[in-house]
């Protein structure tokens, strides 16, 4: 792990920033000062595929890393840009994506005894957060083995969580029509000149032609 001594603030009581290993921190390199990571990611260093989030480029990570008892806090903010289909038009449209994120992880414990089992560790509320920084109840909380902390999962989830559910290129895209499927953002169909019934109407042609032809 390289530390960038030139980064602005070094040495005047600001966190020191981490240029390497943005997403393997050591567990001893971790302290109550704290340490700050930042990089450029590809959506391949986060181990998304085309299913979870589709990356243009890379994606600027920096956080920020402390450890209070055996909690390691972690804040920092996500910017990129995301590579969405529209969910009307179906085209793929680039949306800048940014967000801050907080979590928390906590060294994972093997219960090895009944009370072990009763006093999980997973279920109990992990340490004050850093001194000065609000209280937040709602951190995500994660699990942490060996020495290193491994923050490519996390990220992965917290892309894919921030990710909207409906995706869509414009506010007011309108979509594909629904009869020919022209792209009406492109301008109207000969569609709408044509005369439409109700469903019901086209259920009861329907029904009419089945009985016709029971009859004969």
């Amino acid at each position: 792990m390289i530390v960038d001594f030139d980064a602005p603030g070094w040495g005047s009581g600001t966190l020191p920033r981490m240029t390497m290993d943005v997403l393997t921190p050591k567990i001893a390199d971790i302290t109550a000062v704290g340490i700050s990571l930042s990089g450029d990611l590809t959506g391949e260093e986060l181990g998304l595929t085309d299913t979870d989030v589709s990356i243009s480029g890379t994606m600027a990570v920096g956080l920020d890393l402390r450890a209070i008892e055996r909690t390691i806090y972690v804040t920092g903010v996500v910017e990129g840009t995301a590579v969405r289909q529209c969910v009307r038009c179906l085209k793929d449209f680039d949306d800048p994506l940014a967000f801050s994120l907080r979590v928390v992880y906590e060294r994972e414990v093997k219960a090895t005894s009944a009370v072990a089992k009763r006093d999980d560790p997973r279920k109990r509320k992990s340490a004050g957060p850093p001194e000065g920084e609000a209280e937040e109840q709602n951190d995500d909380l994660y699990y942490f083995t060996g020495d290193h902390l491994e923050l490519g999962p996390m990220l992965r989830e917290q892309l894919i969580l921030a990710s909207p559910m409906h995706p869509l290129c414009s506010e007011d895209c309108r979509g594909l029509c629904a009869r020919c499927g022209k792209d009406l953002n492109e301008g109207p169909c000969r569609c709408g000149e044509e005369p439409t019934g109700s469903p019901f109407q086209v259920l009861r042609t329907v029904k009419d032609k089945l009985r016709d032809r029971g009859e004969r």
